[in-house]
């Protein structure tokens, strides 16, 4: 399941992190690494972007970058 398809309210734990270069590094700095535990706070009123707790801090990734994350639900 991708990050993306997550609905508001949920945990999800992180399983692999897609894509390539800068964004797949940017993201690893983040914190959404292998085994991370993200819960999604909300969805921006168009769905784009989403906002997420990762860690103990907010994070917003636009929909197209948590659709490069594969995640299973907690």
């Amino acid at each position: 399941m991708l990050l993306s398809d997550i609905r508001e309210g949920q945990n999800a734990r992180i399983v692999r992190v897609g894509g390539n270069g800068a964004l797949r590094r940017r993201i690893f700095e983040m914190g959404i690494i292998h085994g991370a535990e993200v819960h999604v706070e909300k969805y921006a009123p168009l769905k784009d972007p989403l906002e997420l707790i990762v860690k103990g801090y907010h994070l917003s990734l636009r929909v197209e970058e948590a659709a490069q994350i594969t995640v299973e639900p907690v």
